[in-house]
Parts: structure tokens; C-alpha cells; sequence
């Protein structure tokens, strides 16, 4: 049986391949996200999936068998890419820059078969239309502390979801993994989608 790997410590991507049947062993990448500032964001999002997903696929203690997926988000605004912020006063920099906007979550996607040593690798993008918000609100949001964890300084599946007006796209992107996009990417690979299930 295949065993999936992923390569991050997000909570919510955990959660999301679980409630879809998916159970991941979490081997956290350590991969410093700094190194490759200055990309354009879709450009971005993808390199780091894939730098995350080649460091983890490299170590000599996975299964032969190993599906390893490494994920990166960035959230495009005016252009640049905004990944976590850097404290709580870049978060309201942020949230006052984004209120009433829109953005583009970019997450990029790269899923490793050990047993092939074959690689895809490919970028969701999902339209998020952002609340009116006001200045109260969100001097509260970011003092709950979830927003300095997460890019883009928002979660559409905890506090901050009632702050995000629509979605455009993939609402699994915004949380961190394209369930649809992995199910395609899975089967580039030769692996049925159902035979990831965990039984």
C-alpha cells in the first residue's frame, strides 16, 4: 500500500486531506521560504512546493512505496506575494490593504512517487473577495493570533472566515491543498484517487 507523505506542518492541509479520506504521515520540510523572494507569486508558490517536496523525498528513511506532497500558498495582491506576515503590525498593514479587495490565492502543488522517481507538479489559483472589515475588527482578528501562522494573514476555515465575502474557485486552495488539482496530479502518477483513501 502507497504510503502518503506530507511535506508540511500546516494544520489545515492535515485536516483537509483527512476529512477526504487521505491520512498523511508529516515529515515538515525545514525548508528556509526566504530563499526564493522576489519570484512572481504564482512562480513562487510553486518553487517552494517543489523545493519542500524534493527535501523531503530525499531522505533515506521513507518507504520505497511513498507519495510525498509538498505544498506552498502565497496570496497575490497588486502583484506581490504575500506569504505569512512578519508580526501583528504587517498583519494590519495587510488586512487594511486587503479589505473590500480582492487577491488571488496561489498555492502551488508537487507530488513525488518514490517508487517511479517520477515528479508533477502544478498551481491551483483561487479568486478571494475580502469583507468590508473595520478597523476594530481587525486589530481583534489579529490579536487571536491566527493570522501570523497563515499566508496571506487569513484562514477561510476558522476566525477569519467570516471576513471572506467569496471565493472564486477551489475553496480547498484557500485552505491549502487543491483536492481536485491532487487527484489529477495522482493520476499523472498512475495512483487511483480512491486507493489513497485510508482503510
Amino acid at each position: 500500500m502507497t504510503t502518503f507523505v506530507l511535506a508540511s506542518a500546516s494544520p489545515a492541509r492535515l485536516a483537509t486531506l483527512r476529512s477526504a479520506g487521505v491520512e498523511p504521515v508529516v515529515i515538515v520540510s525545514g525548508v528556509d521560504e526566504s530563499q526564493l523572494d522576489g519570484l512572481p507569486p504564482a512562480e513562487l508558490a510553486l518553487q517552494l512546493a517543489e523545493l519542500k517536496c524534493a527535501t523531503v523525498a530525499a531522505r533515506e528513511d521513507l518507504p520505497e512505496d511513498a507519495l510525498v506532497l509538498g505544498c506552498d500558498s502565497v496570496l497575490e495582491l497588486d502583484g506581490d506575494a504575500l506569504g505569512k506576515p512578519d508580526d501583528a503590525d504587517d498583519a494590519v498593514r495587510r488586512w487594511r490593504a486587503m479589505r473590500g479587495r480582492s487577491g488571488v490565492l496561489r498555492t502551488g502543488h508537487c507530488l513525488h512517487d518514490t517508487a517511479t522517481g517520477k515528479v508533477v507538479a502544478a498551481t491551483a489559483s483561487t479568486t478571494v473577495h475580502f469583507a468590508e472589515v473595520t478597523d476594530e475588527e481587525i486589530h481583534a482578528y489579529v490579536a487571536t493570533g491566527e493570522p501570523l501562522w497563515v499566508a496571506g494573514a487569513f484562514t477561510v476555515d476558522g476566525l477569519g472566515g467570516a471576513f471572506v465575502r467569496e471565493i472564486e474557485g477551489d475553496h480547498h486552495n484557500v485552505v491549502g491543498v487543491s483536492l481536485p488539482l491532487l487527484r489529477e496530479l495522482a493520476a499523472e502518477l498512475g495512483h487511483s484517487w480512491t486507493d489513497l483513501w485510508s482503510r
